[in-house]
């Protein structure tokens, strides 16, 4: 890590945790809503399950808990989570004591940053041991209800800046641009992406904007094109992060964040910023064409309700939200743009008031979480009369700290599912973030198992949180009736059943926690899973299994923790053992069509069960 690196990763630790300054900006319409209702707790092995009403005007609800050897109620954050929300209307609790009574309040809350909601009602349960076996879960399956279509909201993909393409190896001989364009290319091939989602194309290593000996603006779309080009070329459409501040413009320009030094302060003059947007998105236009820029879309900055990353305040920051949006739509009005692109689902009810009063145009409203489901800003947009306004969480993952300890293992696979899962039918957009190791925020990667934020690692080798997406992409496009019953089920143990045109049904299972501290497992929390598929048509069917858990489809149980990076023969060796695992399952045709077949999942850990109709003359279905 070089001085540099160094610096900026002690500046991101003193500033990640300070939000950005709100004094002097227009009061915000909090609401605050009504008491939950029908809460209730049952213990179970190793957890406490929580269920209660939904809330309507919710985006969320906030859990406080009382343990025996807490002197007040606590806010549960999950092990970290940047938002204490949950979007659902339960919760299974495992950062517990087994035996000691908890006691449990839960709160509606219509944004993230708002007030709590109404409500003191307190319930209490106790966890248990499991028996000699892991208890079991019931999941029925009904292949003849098809429920929604499949909503591909993961085909949005974040990345680090996309300038990378033009990077050389790296100090251990890695070639990063090389391997970063083939991240790409493996995210549309293998997971689906369409879009993917950078920062600083503004970055003054593209060399955009520079002032003149005479003061005047200069431009140069030279090396944005290069970058455009290649992305293109990978299959993938940009969604343009409006960002860093270029020198020339920047009002501070010693106000920077990460080690390549991206420049955090508004302009000094608001003419000069808008007539670069609009040059630059008119320069796309006509390189492009408009029917292919209509298909990208435009994001005004990155989180700026973070010290780290925007120098100004809330109001200025809306002040340039507005100035920018406006210029985009001056090339033409079909371009999409949106904001605000903050970090913890921040800012969004102001956000909303001020596009809504001041008729801002907003076509997607954007935001980020790291550890938790995304919480449902709907609510939010509804209230301003903004509910044809789509959603996109332009960044997501299974936790936000910088390398480690949660991105290498199994724990952010069922992280994965159960995320995707949660945003069918009311997010537009949950991107990764990122798709590979090449990441430079904070300095290069040290080593080939470093916990970094990548799918993908350095070298391009499949990590579990890949894995899991890979068989979300692969599930069949109409989802079918689900219920779970049990020890755990819902909160726990989780599934997704899906129906391919050729008859073909997966059901995907897995069992997981928010509670990040549980990241290596716990035993209590291992669950079996008796799984019951109805109103299947054909006479027979090919049944496979695909893991992944602690030591199926996970690369880092084939790598020496000695080993920094690998030697030829390694990549060699650790290239082969990169696939995805799965058995089959032996032969018995269903019965009535119902076939029903009895599965371990270790906490954390994801199975997919694929049932194949056989053809005519084929031997006899799965043994389930």
């Amino acid at each position: 890590m070089t001085d540099q690196d160094t610096t900026a990763r002690l500046d991101w630790e003193r500033r990640i945790y300070q939000r950005t300054d709100t004094e002097g900006a227009a009061p915000v319409p909090h609401v605050v809503l009504p008491a939950v209702v029908g809460l209730s707790a049952d213990g179970g092995a190793g957890h406490v399950m929580l269920h209660w009403e939904p809330v309507n005007g919710a985006v969320g609800y906030v859990i406080d808990r009382q343990g025996p050897d807490d002197a007040a109620p606590q806010r549960m954050r999950h092990g970290g989570s940047d938002v204490s929300a949950v979007v659902e209307n339960y919760y299974a609790d495992t950062a517990l004591q087994v035996g000691p009574e908890y006691q449990y309040r839960v709160r509606a809350v219509a944004g993230a940053d708002g007030p709590d909601g109404a409500g003191d009602e307190w319930v209490a349960a106790r966890a248990v041991l499991g028996g000699s076996s892991p208890p079991r879960v019931g999941v029925r399956v009904q292949v003849d209800q098809v429920v929604a279509p499949l909503d591909r909201v993961w085909h949005m993909i974040g990345s680090e800046r996309l300038s990378q393409v033009f990077e050389g190896p790296d100090d251990f001989g890695n070639p990063i641009g090389s391997e970063f364009v083939e991240s790409l290319r493996i995210a549309v091939r293998e997971l689906g992406a369409t879009r993917v989602r950078a920062h600083a194309i503004l970055h003054d290593d593209l060399k955009v904007v520079r002032r003149g000996a005479d003061g005047q603006l200069e431009l140069d779309f030279d090396l944005v094109d290069r970058v455009y080009d290649t992305v293109l070329a990978t299959g993938l459409r940009p969604v343009v992060e409006l960002s860093f501040m270029p020198e020339a413009l920047a009002s501070d320009p010693s106000a920077t964040v990460f080690g390549y030094r991206g420049i955090i302060s508004p302009p000094t003059d608001w003419t000069e910023w808008t007539w670069v947007i609009s040059r630059l998105v008119a320069h796309l236009v006509e390189r492009y064409g408009l029917d292919e820029v209509v298909t990208w879309a435009f994001e005004v900055w990155n989180e700026p309700d973070l010290e780290v990353f925007w120098s100004a305040d809330r109001q200025t920051y809306l002040v340039l939200y507005e100035a920018t949006a406006r210029a985009v739509k001056s090339v033409h009005p079909d371009i999409p743009v949106g904001g605000p692109a903050t970090a913890a689902g921040d800012w969004l009810e102001a956000f909303a008031a001020y596009v809504a009063a001041h008729q801002v145009p907003l076509d997607f409203l954007s935001t980020h979480t790291y550890g938790n489901v995304p919480i449902d800003p709907r609510p939010i947009l509804d209230r301003h009369g903004l509910s044809d306004v789509a959603i996109w969480w332009t960044e997501w993952g299974v936790g936000s700290t910088h390398f480690g300890p949660i991105h290498d293992g199994a724990f952010g696979a069922p992280f994965v599912v159960a995320g995707m899962k949660s945003a069918q039918g009311r997010l537009q957009a949950l991107a990764y973030w990122v798709i590979s190791d090449h990441f430079e925020e904070l300095g290069r990667p040290p080593r080939l198992l470093h916990n970094g934020f990548g799918l993908l690692t350095v070298g391009n080798l499949r990590k579990p949180r890949f894995w899991a997406l890979k068989l979300v992409q692969e599930m069949g496009p109409e989802v079918l009736a689900t219920a779970e019953s049990g020890d755990g089920a819902g909160g726990l143990v989780g599934s997704w059943a899906s129906r391919h045109p050729d008859g073909t049904v997966d059901v995907l299972l897995w069992n997981t926690t928010r509670d990040a501290a549980e990241h290596q497992g716990n035993p209590l929390l291992d669950r079996e899973i008796q799984v019951t598929v109805s109103g299947l048509p054909a006479p027979a069917y090919t049944g496979e299994l695909t893991r992944i858990d602690s030591t199926h489809s996970n690369i880092g149980i084939h790598v020496d923790p000695e080993t920094t990076w690998p030697d030829e023969d390694g990549w060699r060796r650790l290239h082969t053992l990169d696939r995805l695992y799965s058995e089959s399952v032996p032969d018995q045709p269903p019965v009535g069509g119902q076939l029903q077949i009895l599965v371990t999942v270790p906490m954390p850990g994801v199975v997919r069960l694929r049932l194949t109709p056989q053809t005519t003359g084929a031997a006899a279905g799965p043994s389930l």
